[in-house]
Parts: C-alpha cells; structure tokens; sequence
C-alpha cells in the first residue's frame, strides 16, 4: 500500500498549483506599517519616501485571503484529497525557505507561479507518520523575479492511529480493547530546539527566571534571543529577568488541526511584556472566550510532563478561572513556579549566561 501511495503522490511533483496569479493588491505602505508594529521591528528601512518592504514580506503580497485566488489548479486539492483517502487527514506547516532577489517597493504589483516542487518518501516523525510536501512560490513584478518561496508542510496520521491506518481497520474499536497494556503512552510535547544561541534562555527557564538579552552596545532589549542585535549589530549582550508581569498584546484560539499531547482548545497568546518585548505563549487561568487584547497576565512555569517545564501566562487576579489549562496532563506548575506578588516591577540585571 505505501509503496503504491507513494507512486501516485510523485505523479504530482512538477505539477503546477497556481497559475499566472495578481496579487490582490500593491505593495504598499500601510500593510508594511501594520507587518512591522506586529513583528515590533522599527528598522528606518521600512519607513519613509525611499521605504521598502520587509523581504519576509514577501509570501504577504501572493495571499488571496477568503476569496482565494483565481489562477489555482486542482493539483493540490487532489494531491491532498489521496492522502485524506488513505487517513493521512492531519497537517503540520514544517518549514519554509525564501530567497530574496531585489527589495520590493510600494506600488510594485506582483504576479506569482507555484509548483509542487516535491513529495517525501514516508516518514515518521514524534507526531506521528504521513509525507512531507514542498511547494515553490516564485513571485515577479515588472516580469523579473523578486524572490522565490519554498513552503513545506506534513501530512500525517498521528501515532494513536497509525496501526488502524495502515491495516485499514475500522476506526471504532470496543473500549474493551483498551487495556492498560493496549493503550499507547501519553504523547509528549515537542522539544525545544537548544542551540549555543538559546541554550542561556532555557538555562533560565529551568531556573524558573524568564531572560532577556539585552544588547551591550545600544542596551535594546529583545526576546527571542538573537546572536546580535537588530538595532546596532553588536554581538555583546548580558541579560535581564522579566517582571514576569505583561498582557496580551494578541492571541488565537486553536482548535484544528488536532496534534498529539494538546488538548484543544486552547489560547495562544503574543505577550507585551513590562519591560517592552513580546513573548509567545499559552494563556491560562480563563476560558479561551475570556481572553482579550489588554488582559494584565502574570509570568508562571507549568510542568507540563516529567521532562518538559514551560513559561506561560496567568490571566491576572479577577479574570475568570478555568477548568481546562493547555497540556497540563495531570501535572502543575513546579513548586514555587509561579512568580511571587513581591517579585519587583523593574527588571533586576543577571550576568550573562
């Protein structure tokens, strides 16, 4: 079966998804204000009579929104429609790749092609086992091309159903089947991925302290942690510990695609932190229909399995109370976890880790 699967997916490698497409409108000055107040980059290259767009822009100005687009194919519909038949019904975007050629402007119009540039052997991966499949954007305007996009996603079927999957059994089974011994462990959240850039924040996570780098040469502040800064190049930095106090800036609510070790719903929150950065997170402590843009939150550290702490945000006292908190498994906030009332609204400086 997966060999036969496999055959018929690569018939759609180099078949085209989209077809001489318009972007839906401009480059233009008012989409690049909102994209840089979003991501809070100030860079002066953005702004003024002489403005660029950000390059990471760059797939903003193909999407069609809830209209879509008139120049799609059926190619992926049907590409998609066979792995849906053989259960392979989940998604995951994975990663993506731009190349950029030449800075757009405001006014440019942009036209785009995409590919279904490749489709993976089967692969199994901690969420579970499907095909990973690449499609390349390449964008133009004035009839040279600009940038291209390289976008991957995963579809999968989860490890709870992969036997059922491939022996194509029914999708009820008795609940008598599922013993102890039958029953497949709790999923795991996904490891963060450490590296010499990050090790130093995990280090402080783990010390239940949630690090900002600051950077040695202008004093910016930033968070994620970055190998220099943004604002003036310099490579030196040492860092600070957060308040721990902010409130939600934004959020979204998950609901679909399901992933195994979450429990949907549940809010995903871009945190404005005291001291000015933002911080990505869950939101805990309140039903998801509670949580709102200006919502004071407080810095805690959730266990969420034996192997695995995480910071996430309290909604602050007199919000709702919520029975259902994001991946908590049975487990709570490591002892001492959640940050103290006396901890002081200033930052206070650590060392450089």
């Amino acid at each position: 079966m997966a060999d036969e699967l496999y055959a018929q997916l690569t018939t759609y490698e180099g078949r085209p998804a989209v077809v001489s497409c318009e972007g839906k409108d401009p480059v233009n000055a008012p989409m690049i204000r909102h994209w840089c107040e979003a991501m809070g980059d100030r860079n002066a290259a953005y702004r003024g009579r002489d403005a660029i767009a950000p390059p990471t822009m760059l797939q903003a100005w193909t999407m069609g929104g809830l209209s879509g687009h008139g120049g799609r194919t059926p190619a992926q519909d049907e590409l998609f429609a066979l792995l849906d038949e053989a259960g392979f019904r989940s998604v995951v975007a994975t990663d993506c790749e731009q190349e950029y050629l030449r800075p757009l402007r405001p006014g440019d119009r942009i036209t785009f092609d995409a590919v279904i540039e490749s489709v993976s052997p089967r692969k199994t991966t901690k969420l579970g086992t499907g095909y990973f499949i690449t499609t390349r954007t390449e964008v133009r305007t004035g009839g040279r091309t600009v940038g291209t996009h390289r976008f991957r996603i995963l579809k999968y079927a989860p490890a709870a159903q992969l036997a059922r999957v491939l022996s194509a059994q029914p999708a009820t089974v008795p609940v008598a089947q599922h013993t102890s011994a039958s029953r497949p462990a709790p999923a795991l959240r996904p490891r963060p991925v450490i590296n010499r850039d990050n090790e130093g924040f995990w280090q402080g996570v783990a010390g239940h302290r949630l690090l900002i780098q600051r950077c040695g040469g202008c004093g910016t502040l930033r968070l994620p942690w970055l190998p220099g800064c943004g604002a003036c190049g310099s490579p030196d930095w040492d860092t600070v510990a957060a308040s721990g106090s902010g409130t939600v800036f934004s959020y979204v609510v998950m609901h679909h695609p399901p992933f195994p070790a979450f429990d949907p719903p549940y809010a995903v929150g871009l945190i404005e932190l005291a001291e000015g950065v933002r911080f990505v997170s869950n939101v805990v402590g309140v039903p998801c229909d509670k949580v709102r843009i200006g919502m004071p939150v407080d810095l805690e550290f959730l266990r969420v399995d034996d192997g695995l702490e995480l910071p996430v945000f309290r909604a602050a006292a007199g919000e709702a109370v919520s029975p259902h908190e994001p991946g908590r498994h049975g487990g709570t906030a490591a002892g001492g976890g959640r940050m103290s009332p006396d901890t002081p609204a200033a930052p206070q400086p650590q060392e450089a880790v």
